[in-house]
């Protein structure tokens, strides 16, 4: 990553006493690793994480800016996302001569309905239908604010484009083009913000911890979430099944980034209060759904197990036999609460156990959960790096020799034999 990262994994090893093979051997890494790291080499997030919680410091100590290496290939999406990219970054000279106003006064409520249309295409893993409409609708967002400058009308068409930002930043996150949806989030706040609508507002907040979350930013993460969580929290015996929800998950991202960052006990804490808030709506809403996706008891529930995943003592097995049979966390579970196979929230639990059930040498049964979700949500699954490492572990680990269906998972999500 950087030489100043390296320099700063060596500071701590030093005053923590170990050689670089003790770091490792408390790390569970391999001692070529830490050596590699400490001479300016590469490594993943979740190794720094490892390396960290062996340190007994935060993730975020370790660390560095520095100078990025040079980019030898070309990112393939730069030309797939070119259309997005000039909607939401078109170019500004001092001459304004994109600013014409259009003649045909825009239909705000047709509009905001395309906008939830690629909102509910986004939920169903549609990501390609989502490319191809986003621009077009950021188009018509920026037009609808530009046609209506003032008075009602204004407001709608404000409303309506913090809605369609709000898809661009979530699809943008999900597929890893963190700086575009930085500005598709930035938009998403300031102009829900500017029409007082709180939901959508901290709900782009949400997305915006996520985002900073996978670019390892876990403080800045981690302090946004608990903000906006404090700035909104409600009356739980008066709010609004929407409110309640997107509080919850505000606290299960504060929970996210401070297990990541080796703070359990604020991580513990964020879930209690995502739990309380689960709890209250279970009451208010039978099925608890309500914009912003799916949010009830199971969910802090299976996001308690992916937790598992990172905690220094975390339990693999319980994630296993809480995930298993007729446990509450099954598919059979899921089935006969009639739970779609297509939830998001569901696959990814599923992703979790498949990552349990590879840590622990079961690969036949991580393979029977990738191609559970394989069937019903493929796009999604070739976007998750936790999908890729299950597989490069079976690939690496497995001593048998590899069956056709791992090597078919192996091509889909690109790893190589």
């Amino acid at each position: 990553m950087s030489l100043e990262l390296g320099k700063n994994v060596r500071k701590y090893r030093r005053m923590a006493g170990l050689t670089q093979e003790a770091l490792a051997f408390a790390a569970g890494l391999a001692p070529s690793t830490v050596a590699k790291l400490e001479q300016g080499g590469s490594v993943r997030i979740e190794t720094l994480h490892m390396l960290a919680r062996a340190l007994h410091i935060r993730t975020s100590q370790l660390m560095a800016s520095d100078t990025p290496k040079p980019v030898h290939d070309e990112d393939p999406n730069r030309v797939g996302l070119a259309d997005l990219r000039n909607a939401l970054t078109p170019p500004i000279g001092i001459t304004n001569s994109s600013s014409d106003r259009i003649g045909e006064s825009p239909n705000i409520s047709a509009l905001l309905g395309v906008a939830r249309t690629g909102s509910a295409a986004y939920d169903a893993d549609k990501f390609s239908s989502v490319a191809t409409a986003l621009p077009q609708i950021i188009r018509d967002a920026d037009s609808a604010v530009s046609y209506f400058d003032h008075g009602n009308e204004h407001e709608a068409a404000l409303q309506m484009r913090a809605e369609a930002y709000l898809l661009g930043g979530r699809y943008l996150t999900q597929v890893r083009q963190y700086d575009l949806a930085y500005h598709a989030l930035a938009g998403a706040i300031r102009d829900a913000q500017m029409v007082r609508d709180t939901n959508t507002a901290a709900y782009a907040v949400v997305i915006m911890s996520w985002l900073l979350l996978r670019q390892g930013r876990f403080d800045d993460a981690e302090r946004v979430a608990v903000e906006t969580a404090d700035h909104i929290e409600p009356r739980i015996s008066k709010a609004a099944p929407e409110h309640l929800a997107v509080w919850g998950w505000l606290s299960l991202q504060t929970a996210a980034a401070a297990v990541r960052n080796n703070r359990e006990d604020h991580a513990e804490e964020a879930r209690r209060i995502a739990a309380s808030a689960a709890s209250a709506l279970g009451s208010k809403s039978a099925n608890a759904r309500h914009r912003y996706g799916r949010f009830d008891v199971k969910v802090v529930a299976m996001k308690r197990l992916e937790d598992e995943l990172i905690k220094e003592d975390g339990d693999l097995y319980r994630i296993i036999e809480d995930s298993s049979g007729r446990a509450p966390l099954s598919d059979s579970s899921m089935k006969l609460l009639g739970v779609p196979e297509t939830d998001k929230e569901w696959n990814r639990h599923r992703l979790t156990v498949a990552t349990a059930h590879a840590k622990v040498g079961n690969y036949e049964d991580a393979m029977e959960r990738l191609n559970s979700i394989e069937y019903v949500n493929s796009e999604w699954l070739q976007h998750q790096r936790g999908a890729t490492d299950v597989m490069e572990s079976i690939a690496h680990k497995r001593k048998r020799t590899l069956t056709t269906e791992m090597r078919r998972m192996m091509k889909l999500l690109g790893v190589a034999a």
